[in-house]
């Protein structure tokens, strides 16, 4: 330890300093917000240290009496908050396909979830892509039914029209090996 005290800061007879003008322009705002309360209170009949007065009823209202069952005065349930929140947004069709590109292997099955994904959702266009054109071209084949299923699932005109889209390979229009009159490797990416 230390043979250190604590120093005290030194007093002096220094005057405090003058206040600017924003502590005048504050001072002067809560004294003018001070006044209308006032001005507001008396206006109501209120004077200082008066108890406030019992809200009455309107006459011929029964008194509302908690029980268990639900009226206004009970808080709503989340879910009920959540449906007005996406009716209000317009978000309600969105989610909808939303969960539905969550549970395609549960909608479509494994079979065709194993080879078909969903990509997007634009404008009730659902896009999905096929791993090999066989594929593709079975699901183009089974667009009718799969509108059907997922029409089941989360409502009748939510999904428009089903896109199917090939495999995803490498462009061939431009790069070193381009041949001007070639027509591309055509079907060998699936």
């Amino acid at each position: 330890m230390s043979d250190e005290t604590p120093q005290t800061p030194q007093t002096s007879d220094e005057e405090p300093a003058e206040p600017t003008d924003e502590d005048t322009r504050i001072a002067d705002a809560a004294a003018s917000a001070l006044a209308r309360a006032r001005a507001g209170a008396a206006d109501k009949g209120l004077r200082p240290g008066m108890k406030p007065k019992k809200r009455r009823r309107p006459t011929g209202h029964a008194p509302m009496l908690s029980g268990s069952a639900r009226d206004g005065r009970d808080p709503a349930l989340l879910g009920d908050q959540l449906d007005r929140l996406l009716l209000d947004r317009g978000w309600k069709v969105d989610v909808a396909v939303g969960s539905v590109m969550g549970r395609w292997a549960e909608i479509v099955g494994p079979d065709i979830a194993g080879h078909v994904e969903p990509l997007t959702f634009v404008d009730g266009i659902l896009t999905v892509r096929a791993d090999s054109t066989a594929w593709a071209t079975q699901m183009r084949l089974l667009a009718s039914s799969m509108l059907a299923r997922i029409d089941e699932e989360i409502g009748a005109g939510a999904v428009s029209e089903l896109k199917v889209v090939g495999p995803s390979a490498p462009s061939w229009n431009r790069g070193l090996r381009r041949s001007p009159d070639s027509r591309g490797p055509r079907d060998t990416y699936g």
